[in-house]
């Protein structure tokens, strides 16, 4: 348990907030972490007043506190399925859950008794803490990953769009060079965003940077804010479902394109729903690119 301790620490630098999200006192935080620097007899963290810094040793040793927890995890998650207690739960983080929902409806209906745990998160690295900390079997991305202990597989590839109101003076377009938008309001998502760093390089490959007036975390916002008159944004393709009242135009050139992957980690245990679902997703989406 002080491990579980040490790494929020760790992951906060703050020890009240460590505290409140372990729903202990901060005192009691502070001591089992100065006793845990006396076992090791090293310092984990730098002190300045008030504020703490994970230092060169605390480094290291978070490493292998990440590891360890992660395999006692996985350990956990192991011997529970084989005593038949989860043995069809399937965990995973997403960017956005609106799409999501075309994916496991007809999983559902065809195991219904699956049992799933879906964690909404902002950003890849998120994510990634999130796989690495063993609390998902797989992620869904649109980075592609090169790390020799995680295996990732491309979903589909999508164009990206240009969505705008239907009283937009482009509305009647059917196709556009970015540059023709490089005066106009963009409404994105934050940085930190894979989508938003794919879309700021097309921009750049067009010859201009994006006035962003407006920058948020969820897709279903800012579609509605599009459609109120306040700028316009990207969007993949495969939105046009979800958003039919906002005119679609495609990029001419440069070829703007989003490739989704679903990641997980390589040698780690995944219950049997969870392969089932990995090779369900894979066919579905296979499916969906032969139509």
């Amino acid at each position: 348990m002080h491990l579980k301790y040490f790494q929020t620490v760790a992951r906060t630098e703050h020890m009240t907030k460590a505290a409140n999200h372990l729903n202990m006192a901060q005192p009691a935080l502070s001591m089992i972490i100065s006793r845990l620097e006396d076992d090791l007899g090293v310092a984990l963290f730098d002190r300045v007043g008030r504020k703490i810094r994970l230092n060169e040793q605390g480094t290291a040793y978070l490493k292998r506190v990440n590891i360890a927890l992660a395999s006692l995890e996985e350990g956990r998650r192991e011997v529970t399925a084989l005593a038949h207690r989860e043995q069809n739960r399937i965990s995973l983080a997403v960017t956005t859950l609106n799409r999501l929902s075309n994916v496991l409806s007809p999983y559902l209906a065809q195991y219904p008794d699956a049992n799933f745990r879906i964690t909404q998160a902002s950003t890849e690295q998120d994510k990634m803490l999130l796989l690495e900390r063993n609390e998902i079997d797989f992620f869904l991305t649109t980075e592609l990953i090169s790390r020799d202990d995680i295996k990732h597989v491309p979903l589909i590839t999508e164009k990206i769009m240009i969505a705008v109101p239907q009283t937009h003076r482009l509305a009647g377009a059917v196709r556009i060079s970015l540059h023709e938008v490089a005066q106009e309001d963009f409404i994105s998502l934050k940085q930190g965003y894979s989508f938003r760093e794919l879309m700021d390089a097309c921009c750049k490959e067009a010859g201009f940077i994006p006035r962003t007036i407006c920058e948020g975390d969820e897709p279903a916002a800012i579609a509605s804010l599009i459609r109120s008159g306040l700028g316009i944004a990207f969007q993949p393709a495969g939105s046009r479902e979800e958003y039919s009242d906002l005119t679609y135009i495609e990029i001419e050139k440069p070829s703007c394109q989003l490739t989704f992957y679903l990641a997980w980690m390589k040698d780690r245990y995944l219950s049997l729903a969870a392969i089932n679902f990995r090779e369900y997703i894979i066919q579905h989406f296979k499916t969906m690119a032969s139509q």
